[in-house]
C-alpha cells in the first residue's frame, strides 16, 4: 500500500498540471513548478510581460524556461512502466477543455480551468485559486448558517409562546363553560335558552380559536421545517470538498438571501423606549421641533453656540440619553421623499469637529439610503436589497451582547445586523441628514 501511495505520487510529479499528460520537454519556471514548453508557451501566448504562473499565480518578469533533464528522465522510466499519468477526479475536469479546473471565477461563480482564464470569456474577470474561493464561500455560508440557527430559534420561541397561549386561553374557555353549566343547572326552565345560546357562543369561539391556533402553528411549523433543511444542506456543503462545495453554491446563497428574517415581536414590546433629539448635538442645518421628536435640514445655518458636543463638519446629531447597558429598540419615520440619511447608533468619543469614518472603526454602527439605495455603513459599505422600501426604521441595541440590528419597522423585515462586537463605550442614538426630514415613534 505505501509503494503504490509513493507510485502515485511520482506520477503527480511526472504530470503537467495544464495538459493533464506526462511531461513532454519539461521546463522549470522562476516560481519553481514544471510544465511541458508547449503548454506554458501557449497559456503566455499573447503576453509582453508579468508572466502568471498557472498554479501559483507568481508573477515571472520573462519568459525565463529552463529545460528539466531530471524529471524528463523520470518520465521516461514511468513511460518504460507503462503507468499513465494520474487524471484529476472527473468531476473536477472542464468540459469544454478536458483539463483540470483549478481556479473560480469570481464574476460568474463558476469553476474554470487555465485555458478558460486566458479565454476572452474570463480574461478580464477576477479568478482565484478554488481553494481560495471555498474559503471565501465558506465563511459567507458559515454566517448564514449563524443567522440561520438563530432564526429557527426565534421560530421555535414563537411557536412555544403560541401554544401556551392557546393552551391557557383553553382551559379558561373550559372553565368559564363549566361555571355556566353549573348556574344554569340552579336556574328555572325560563333561563334554559339563554343557557344553550351562550353554550353555542362559547362553542364558536372555541372553533374559531382552534381554527386560528392551527393556522398559525402550521405556518411555523413549515417555516421551521424549511429552516432546518437550508440549515443541513448548510452544514453538509460546508464539510464538502471545494469542487462540490462550489458546484451550484449560487442556488444556495440565492435561497438563503430569499429567507426573510424576522424580529420577534418580543423585542419591540419588552424593550421600546422613547428617544429625544439632542439640540446641544445638532449640526446649526438642522432644525428641531419642540419637545426634541423631530428634524430636518435647513438651507441656512443657524447661530448657535460651538460647544464641544455640537456637530460642526457634517450634518449629524445624536439623542438626548446614551447607553451603556441593557436592551433598547426605538423608532425613526422618515417624512421626505428622496435626500439622503443615515440611522443607527455612535460612540460618545465619535468626532463632532471634523472628518470621522462612517463605519464600526470611526464609532459609528448605521444604516444608509438615499435615492432608493441602501446600505449598511461597513468597511467596505455593505449593499442592502430590501424586499420593500422602509418607510420607518427599527432600531435594536443589544449592549451587552455587542450587537445592533436594522429593521424595516411595518414589515419587521431585517435590514442588516452589524457582526457581533463588544461595546465599550457610551452609545447615542445617531442621525445623519441632507436633504432629509426625520420624525422619532
Amino acid at each position: 500500500m505505501a509503494a503504490a501511495a509513493q507510485l502515485g505520487s511520482l506520477q503527480e510529479e511526472a504530470t503537467c498540471s495544464i495538459c493533464l499528460e506526462y511531461f513532454s520537454d519539461p521546463v522549470m519556471i522562476d516560481c519553481g513548478h514544471n510544465f511541458c514548453r508547449s503548454c506554458i508557451t501557449q497559456s503566455w501566448e499573447g503576453r509582453d510581460g508579468n508572466f502568471p504562473c498557472p498554479e501559483c499565480r507568481e508573477i515571472s518578469p520573462g519568459k525565463n524556461l529552463r529545460p528539466n533533464r531530471l524529471v524528463g528522465n523520470m518520465v521516461e522510466m514511468l513511460k518504460q512502466l507503462h503507468l499513465p499519468p494520474v487524471k484529476p477526479p472527473e468531476e473536477n475536469l472542464c468540459e469544454k477543455h478536458e483539463q483540470a479546473q483549478l481556479l473560480f471565477c469570481a464574476e460568474d461563480q463558476r469553476m474554470i480551468c487555465w485555458v478558460c482564464r486566458e479565454s476572452k470569456e474570463h480574461k478580464t474577470h477576477s479568478a482565484s485559486p478554488i481553494e481560495e474561493a471555498a474559503e471565501e464561500h465558506k465563511v459567507k455560508l458559515q454566517e448564514w448558517l449563524r443567522l440561520l440557527k438563530k432564526e429557527e430559534g426565534y421560530f421555535l420561541e414563537s411557536k412555544l409562546k403560541e401554544e401556551e397561549q392557546y393552551t391557557t386561553m383553553r382551559t379558561k374557555l373550559r372553565t368559564e363553560k363549566n361555571k355556566i353549566q353549573s348556574e344554569f343547572e340552579k336556574l328555572q326552565q325560563l333561563l334554559k335558552e339563554n343557557e344553550q345560546t351562550l353554550h353555542r357562543r362559547l362553542e364558536e369561539m372555541e372553533k374559531k380559536m382552534t381554527m386560528i391556533e392551527n393556522a398559525n402553528i402550521t405556518k411555523l411549523s413549515n417555516q421551521i421545517t424549511s429552516l432546518k433543511a437550508l440549515i443541513t444542506e448548510i452544514e453538509k456543503k460546508s464539510e464538502a470538498p471545494a469542487w462540490e462545495l462550489l458546484k451550484d453554491v449560487r442556488s444556495t446563497l440565492s435561497r438563503c438571501n430569499n429567507v426573510k428574517i424576522q424580529c420577534p415581536e418580543m423585542v419591540v414590546k419588552s424593550y421600546k423606549v422613547m428617544v429625544t433629539l439632542d439640540p446641544d448635538t445638532a449640526h446649526p442645518e438642522l432644525l428641531l421641533s419642540e419637545g426634541g421628536r423631530r428634524v430636518r435640514q435647513t438651507d441656512t445655518a443657524q447661530r448657535l453656540p460651538d460647544t464641544p458636543k455640537r456637530f460642526t463638519f457634517y450634518s449629524c446629531l445624536l439623542g438626548s440619553e446614551g447607553f451603556t447597558s441593557g436592551k433598547r429598540y426605538w423608532e425613526v419615520q422618515l417624512l421626505q421623499e428622496g435626500g439622503e440619511w443615515e440611522v443607527g447608533v455612535a460612540a460618545e468619543s465619535v468626532d463632532r469637529k471634523g472628518l470621522f469614518t462612517w463605519s464600526p472603526e470611526g464609532g459609528v454602527w448605521a444604516v444608509q439610503g438615499w435615492e432608493g439605495q441602501y446600505s449598511a455603513l461597513t468597511s467596505p459599505e455593505t449593499p442592502l436589497s430590501p424586499h420593500e422600501k422602509p418607510l420607518k426604521l427599527g432600531v435594536y441595541l443589544d449592549y451587552e451582547g455587542g450587537r445592533l440590528s436594522l429593521y424595516n419597522a411595518d414589515s419587521m423585515e431585517l435590514l442588516y445586523s452589524f457582526p457581533q462586537a463588544p461595546f465599550t463605550q457610551r452609545l447615542f442614538p445617531y442621525f445623519y441628514l441632507n436633504g432629509a426630514e426625520l420624525r422619532l415613534v
